[in-house]
């Protein structure tokens, strides 16, 4: 485990430190209104709701924006294990698989529990020093409950050359 996992998640929880990083690094991710619910070792839960900024033609919240929310509950849970790592560990996105069941509007909430899964891989890449490919999946569900969409990335992670 990333002994600096815990000030990764006390600083991106922090709404204004939040605001400020989306601002700067996510732009497109602060204007659709993604919100971290929950971020832990464990899982990672991002919220998007339908707004006019963020739908499509047919009135539900465009594939692009889910598939944000989506990367984002994968992608923290990655950066905190990556975040203050020495050697330092650089991150891609590197294959994006999705299924959509049902239209998504109202609020819709991503969760990806893979927790345990990036902690060990990403070990696995300092311990050895080789890339590591690991697989994230993300189901969203509507305020019902239902499943929207699934999304399975697959991030490359490795050891950065000094």
């Amino acid at each position: 485990m990333n002994p600096a996992f815990g000030s990764f998640r006390k600083k991106i929880i922090r709404p204004l430190w939040y605001r400020l990083f989306l601002l700067q690094r996510l732009p497109m991710a602060f204007i659709a209104g993604l919100k971290i619910v929950l971020l832990n070792e464990s899982q990672s839960v991002v919220s998007v709701r339908f707004k006019w900024l963020n739908q499509n033609p047919f009135r539900s919240i465009y594939f692009a924006v889910l598939s944000m929310a989506a990367e984002m509950s994968t992608g923290l849970l990655v950066f905190g294990q990556v975040y203050k790592r020495n050697p330092a560990v650089s991150m891609l996105v590197v294959e994006v698989k999705a299924s959509f069941f049902k239209k998504a509007v109202g609020g819709i909430i991503f969760t990806c529990a893979d927790g345990n899964t990036v902690d060990k891989a990403i070990e696995q890449c300092i311990t050895t020093g080789e890339a590591v490919q690991i697989e994230c999946c993300s189901v969203g569900k509507n305020n019902q409950g239902e499943e929207v969409a699934s999304f399975m990335f697959v991030w490359s992670c490795k050891v950065k050359k000094v």
